[in-house]
């Protein structure tokens, strides 16, 4: 198995696994969204030699205050049933990080089971003085600081793109 970067070829895959992976089509929907609207993006598949088992997309949030680039999005992931429980959304979590560091961003959230991501090093986004713009569990929400200090001095509510609503 591979991880790489989505290609333009891949998105008809990508939506296999979404509507796979999901009981709904929103994510699917939501997906197609934030390539129409959002940027920057951090959107890669896992690929092995059935094609594509796995997906995995970063896009840009919002914390209130002034201006300040470089917050990321975890949303959504998803991994093809046969396939899940065998480290492909730990390798795109992974590798999905890496690639938000290179493009710069300071910080990722992710709205998501608090008992999968704090492996990767996600604490409860509380604790930076954060909350999410939609009401959830506080041990629902986290937050990983990629650069040391990126959310210093900073607090409130973290929003997501507007396509997340649309949806």
């Amino acid at each position: 198995m591979r991880i790489r970067p989505e290609h333009a070829t891949d998105i008809d895959a990508v939506r296999t696994v979404d509507l796979a992976a999901f009981d709904t089509r929103v994510e699917a929907d939501l997906v197609e969204a934030l390539r129409e609207q959002a940027s920057p993006l951090v959107s890669l598949v896992a690929e092995d030699v059935t094609g594509v088992v796995g997906h995995i997309l970063f896009s840009p949030v919002t914390l209130d205050g002034p201006p300040r680039p470089g917050f990321m999005g975890l949303a959504p992931m998803a991994v093809l049933p046969a396939r899940q429980r065998q480290g492909v959304g730990a390798s795109l979590v992974r590798e999905g990080l890496e690639r938000c560091r290179q493009i710069g961003a300071g910080a990722v959230v992710v709205l998501g089971h608090a008992d999968y991501y704090p492996r990767f090093g996600f604490v409860p986004a509380s604790r930076f003085g954060l909350r999410c713009q939609y009401g959830v569990p506080d041990e629902a929400f986290m937050a990983l600081e990629l650069l040391p200090g990126a959310f210093a001095g900073r607090s409130g509510t973290v929003r997501y793109h507007p396509a997340f609503p649309s949806v």
